[in-house]
């Protein structure tokens, strides 16, 4: 039983708040995938699903994003719930906590800013019930500055708002 698919997807636009948006990009992830990186329920650090230091979790990027197949333990109450509510499409959404290394800012013209995220340190994967981002059902970074992080915390909050008027998203199980 594996619970698959893409925690980040690259060069999309992300909207973290009205005038402000940000972007993976490709190779953003290649320094860290040899970490020590476990897979959580809801940035849990209770409830781990996988790791990769234990075989549980495989991690890699390709051309696309960043993909992530986690072996469920069945002996496990929470991973096996989590598992049959993704089955019926209950939870079908993804996250991942991270430290940004490398970024680039662009102040627009047109008043807006936009951050391209080129490298950073990744800490762990969630299966999560409400990401930040909705296109791509990636959420949950760890920000480097005061400011932005206090932005970045009052748009999540618009956003889960938003989420609870509407719900939208994509899964992909392999059994």
């Amino acid at each position: 039983m594996f619970i698959e698919g893409y925690f980040s997807v690259f060069n999309t636009n992300y909207e973290l708040w009205e005038g402000a948006t940000e972007s993976i990009s490709q190779g953003a992830f290649s320094e860290t995938l040899g970490g020590d990186i476990r897979a959580l329920i809801d940035h849990e650090t209770r409830l781990v699903l996988g790791r990769n230091k234990a075989g549980t979790l495989e991690l890699r990027e390709d051309s696309h994003g960043l993909w992530g197949k986690i072996r469920i333990n069945q002996n496990d109450t929470d991973a096996m719930n989590l598992y049959s509510r993704i089955q019926r499409g209950d939870v079908d959404q993804c996250s991942f906590g991270f430290d940004i290394l490398d970024e680039n800012t662009e102040y627009r013209k047109d008043g807006t800013v936009h951050w391209e995220i080129r490298k950073v340190k990744l800490y762990e994967v969630s299966v999560v019930t409400f990401p930040a981002y909705q296109d791509t059902s990636v959420s949950a970074r760890k920000q480097d500055f005061k400011e932005i992080k206090q932005r970045s915390l009052d748009a999540w909050k618009l956003l889960m708002k938003k989420r609870l008027e509407e719900h939208n998203g994509t899964k992909s199980i392999n059994a």
